[in-house]
């Protein structure tokens, strides 16, 4: 039996590892960006039952090679446009190598006291970094926390505003699903509907406020529907408002919706899991200006900012709703710290009880980029994104049909007339991902199908976005002419089909008519023949035209004597 792996043994495979990895992102961009692999290959190379015996490192490093590389699909790869970016780094993987290294269980404050206040004094970093409101630090009202994912954490907060809605009584009764009410828009993230069916809510608790020309909420018609349900007598929980919806990151105005909140007393949350680590640039936090009067905040460092999932950064300005929600302390728990109430226990701030040592590849991150490292890697792809832009709206092949602040263009392919536009663009798609020089993703704006180009990934450079956009237009025009040459070839069927009809119809024309004709023919008597009578000439006086009859009056006539 293979023995545990002693601490030398592991100082070779470690170096081992890390070479593979940086072997990894040397020839990364060599790869397909999308895995080339159908559905059951991976688990086809695998072997049917575990292994018996324990087998060398080299074989398992072997098997990266084999059986897990040709199934990835690259995220990291500079030709990766699809859905939002999922960074990772150098500092961020060694964060997590000592995390893992360290096997922390970080519920408690007295469980790992760094665990708790590292993370606490990251997070009011973070705070600082994005100019969010003071109430969101650790020294104020509220704090922060590292969740799993922003769909945790849209869970949390809504399990927070039920408790801060009910005074405390979902605790003992659980939710009225027939009293509660949840605002979102068309675009906000499924992932605050799937928070209201597990928090007890269901889908009918929904109401799904609408947008402007931007796809940004309407204020106005969240009042009137907060007014009306109101009036029947609902109880509204939360507003859930977007800044950076996944489909086009449009942004929900938080200083017009965070008053209205406010006045009918409903939590106001701000879902910013991608475009809100934009804020590191001072120059972009007027994009969610407003922010100071959200009750709760999240952001993904997992996405854009460098770290590797999962790293969801989450605030709340009043931590007491948070964890007067999710507080439950059984005896094996209780310890003194915890009693005295002078320590955060994270157990308190989330869904699960235990916590794997998050904030150690957050602070690796942040001591190796410094604020300015991640300010420039915000402000390089948000600049690419523009230019991206600018060459769409000047070229005819294509429209930006949505605004486009971060680093996320929508692209609509014009196509000509009588082209199905949907299948066409996704067409265009599917020849861009099966290529494997890029990959893509698409949704939709106005009904219509666009494509999503995500720029994010660390190895992503302007040569690589003008590749992506080269692609595109060589993608367009082959299939333009192809759409037009099979257009061609379709009227030039119709029209060999239209006029192979036509001789049909005078073919069957001139039969009916035949046909009729020989009935007609068929149907008139035969006409009797009459011999031939000879009949004697008489010669007629003067006009030689009268009958036989005429002829011989006249001669009596003459034969008889004139009266005197």
């Amino acid at each position: 039996m293979t023995g545990h792996m002693t601490p030398e043994q592991f100082r070779q495979h470690g170096h081992e590892v890390v070479d593979w990895i940086a072997d990894y992102w040397t020839r990364i961009g060599d790869f397909p960006v999308r895995s080339q692999l159908s559905p059951g290959d991976v688990r086809a190379s695998l072997p049917p039952t575990a292994p018996e015996q324990g087998e060398p490192f080299a074989a398992v490093l072997a098997d990266l090679d084999r059986v897990v590389l040709p199934g990835v699909t690259h995220w990291q790869h500079p030709g990766f446009f699809g859905y939002f970016p999922a960074n990772t780094s150098g500092p961020s993987v060694l964060g997590d190598l000592v995390s893992a290294g360290l096997g922390v269980q970080g519920m408690s404050w007295v469980t790992s006291p760094a665990a708790t206040e590292l993370e606490q004094h990251v997070m009011d970093w973070f705070a600082d970094l994005m100019g969010l409101p003071e109430s969101f630090r650790s020294t104020g009202s509220g704090g922060g926390v590292v969740q799993d994912s922003s769909s945790g954490a849209n869970l949390v907060a809504l399990l927070a505003a039920l408790h801060r809605a009910s005074k405390g009584a979902t605790l003992r009764h659980g939710v009225r699903p027939e009293d509660h009410t949840v605002y979102v828009s068309a675009e906000t993230h499924s992932s605050m509907e799937k928070a209201a069916r597990i928090a007890g809510l269901g889908t009918d608790a929904i109401r799904i406020v609408e947008v402007d020309g931007d796809l940004a909420m309407s204020p106005r018609a969240l009042a009137q529907r907060l007014e009306r349900d109101v009036a029947r007598g609902f109880v509204p929980v939360l507003v859930c408002a977007t800044v950076g919806t996944t489909s086009t990151t449009a942004i929900d105005p938080l200083a017009e919706l965070g008053p209205i909140c406010q006045r009918f007393g409903v939590w106001l949350h701000v879902d910013a899991a991608y475009a809100g680590v934009s804020a590191v640039a001072p120059e972009l936090r007027a994009l969610q200006a407003g922010v100071e009067w959200a009750d709760s905040y999240t952001t993904d460092a997992h996405k854009w900012l460098l770290t590797g999932f999962d790293a969801t950064l989450f605030w709340v300005a009043d931590r007491a709703a948070l964890t007067g929600a999710l507080s439950i302390l059984p005896e094996y728990l209780r310890n003194a710290a915890t009693d005295t109430g002078a320590v955060v226990d994270y157990r308190d701030w989330q869904i699960e009880l235990g916590r794997r040592f998050r904030a150690l590849k957050l602070w690796f991150v942040v001591r190796w980029y410094g604020a300015e490292g991640l300010r420039e890697h915000v402000r390089s792809h948000v600049a690419l994104a523009q230019e991206l832009a600018g060459w769409a709206e000047a070229d005819e092949r294509f429209d930006v049909p949505s605004p486009h602040p971060f680093s996320l263009v929508c692209l609509r392919p014009r196509w000509a007339a009588g082209i199905d536009a949907d299948v066409a663009t996704m067409t265009l798609l599917d020849r861009l991902n099966d290529g494997g020089e890029v990959f893509l993703t698409h949704t939709t704006v106005d009904g219509a199908a666009v494509l999503r180009v995500a720029i994010g990934a660390p190895a992503t450079t302007r040569e690589h976005v003008q590749r992506v956009w080269a692609l595109l237009g060589e993608a367009h025009d082959w299939l333009a002419r192809d759409f037009e040459e099979q257009a061609a070839e379709r009227r030039a069927a119709e029209l060999r089909e239209r006029e192979a009809a036509e001789e049909q119809l005078r073919a069957r024309r001139e039969a009916e008519a035949a046909a009729e004709q020989a009935a007609a023919d068929a149907a008139e008597p035969e006409q009797l023949q009459v011999p031939a009578v000879e009949v004697p000439v008489v010669e007629a006086p003067a006009s030689g035209d009268e009958s036989a009859t005429q002829a011989a009056a006249q001669t009596d006539l003459e034969a008889q004597p004139t009266a005197e």
